[in-house]
């Protein structure tokens, strides 16, 4: 079967991906015989709505990767069926139970919001099929509740884990107080209590919180109320908050340090901000401007093939698309049933973009956590001078639960607005 380029057949704006959404499927695997398995795969991202570009961001990555290896998948074929969640969790379910229930599909792959893991677990664990979490974080679904969740695993990362080395090198520098502002949503509080429990652990103080709701446009309410005995602004700004944010901090005249999340300097925007961002911090398992052969040949390749330089999102659905493929090389392209396929790819060490990639007890990725620091340079061989998150510093094989005892860990309430309770806010 002659292989179809997805993208080509989507179209080059977001309007052509409708034909899809409405048909279903496009293939993506050649098959090495008329016998070969078919392997369907749904996959879940926003098409529309404020994280479209986040969404083909998803797509492009997956993309990348089986264009690049035609005979990957154990000789499957393989049928990528897509669906426009919107970023909006009650439509990830409706779009999941579809996929599942219509299509039949044999795995879920995709969402992007922590609600959204939250929402499409308990599908997977009810229709029996696997969930892979390629994008949102959402701490629990492997901490507490992965016991609840047998067809769940997670190819990303947990919202806390880059959170916890980044406490660890915040105290390091010698900040001693530290205002925090960040998106109001779970994400926004695993990310920021990952980060309070390892600072305050080492002796540092969170000394103020601030909640402005997910996609803010307008941070002119907020950012007068930030204390100004604070050390350093730490941000988590996810979507077009992350582009906002920064240019009407520095427009205030703010000459504090920033640092924050990953995904508040993701490459996903990077391209479209300014000297704003230059000297913004922040940790993530990827980073464009990771200096390996392995991550030069990618960006380079989807450079060339998209015109941009890839995310996180881009990268984490790129590895997502090589662990399938190695679990489906070892079963010979046959389908294993969904226990199975996930044993298999608990199972698994292998050496991504991102540097090595292995699996706790709790399916959540062990990886390298790189703390990056916006410049504007030249990188890889391009002429121009861009922005890009230049690797400072690299904690080798990070878990979800970072140096911690995991029992004493999971004793602890799940990373919430109130927990940890910031006791040196006034």
């Amino acid at each position: 079967m002659k292989r179809t380029s997805l993208w080509k057949s989507l179209g080059k704006s977001f309007g052509g991906l409708r034909p899809l959404l409405l048909a279903g499927a496009v293939v993506l695997g050649t098959a090495s015989s008329v016998s070969a398995e078919e392997l369907r795969i749904g996959f879940l991202a926003a098409m529309t709505g404020p994280f479209a570009a986040v969404g083909k961001d998803m797509v492009d990555g997956f993309q990348l990767y089986v264009d690049q290896h035609p005979h990957a998948f154990g000789g499957a074929t393989v049928k990528f069926l897509l669906e426009d969640d919107t970023a909006k969790p009650d439509v990830d379910v409706t779009k999941a139970k579809k996929l599942i229930l219509q299509d039949h599909v044999h795995m879920i792959v995709g969402g992007i919001l922590a609600p959204t893991g939250y929402a499409l677990a308990p599908v997977s664990t009810a229709e029996k099929t696997v969930y892979i979490a390629s994008i949102p974080a959402a701490d629990d679904l492997t901490q507490r509740q992965i016991d609840k969740y047998p067809y769940f695993i997670r190819t990303g990362w947990s919202s806390s884990q880059p959170s916890h080395p980044f406490g660890e090198w915040a105290c390091q520098q010698g900040y001693k107080k530290i205002a925090v502002i960040a998106a109001d949503y779970a994400f926004g509080y695993e990310v920021v209590g990952g980060f309070q429990k390892a600072f305050e652990g080492c002796g540092g103080k969170i000394i103020q919180k601030i909640w402005p709701p997910l996609t803010t446009k307008d941070f002119g309410p907020y950012i007068p109320t930030i204390r100004q005995d604070a050390d350093a602004i730490f941000s988590l700004m996810v979507g077009p908050m992350s582009l906002q944010f920064p240019k009407q901090l520095a427009a205030s005249g703010n000459k504090k340090p920033v640092i924050g999340g990953g995904t508040s300097y993701d490459e996903f925007v990077l391209p479209a901000m300014g000297d704003e961002a230059i000297g913004g911090i922040s940790p993530l398992q990827y980073s464009a401007a990771l200096e390996t052969p392995a991550n030069e040949a990618f960006v380079k390749a989807y450079r060339a093939k998209y015109n941009k330089v890839p995310s996180y999102f881009s990268e984490s659905n790129y590895t997502t698309a090589q662990l399938i493929d190695t679990v489906m090389q070892k079963t010979g392209g046959k389908w294993p049933g969904a226990e199975q396929f996930i044993k298999i790819m608990q199972g698994l060490k292998i050496d991504a973009v991102r540097g090595p990639v292995s699996f706790d007890d709790s399916r959540n990725p062990i990886q390298n956590i790189y703390i990056r620091k916006v410049e504007r340079r030249k990188m890889f061989g391009y002429d121009k001078a861009e922005l890009w998150n230049t690797v400072i510093k690299t904690y080798p094989n990070v878990s979800q639960f970072w140096t911690y005892d995991k029992a004493a860990f999971l004793k602890q309430p799940v990373y919430s607005r109130d927990f940890p309770p910031c006791k040196f806010c006034e």
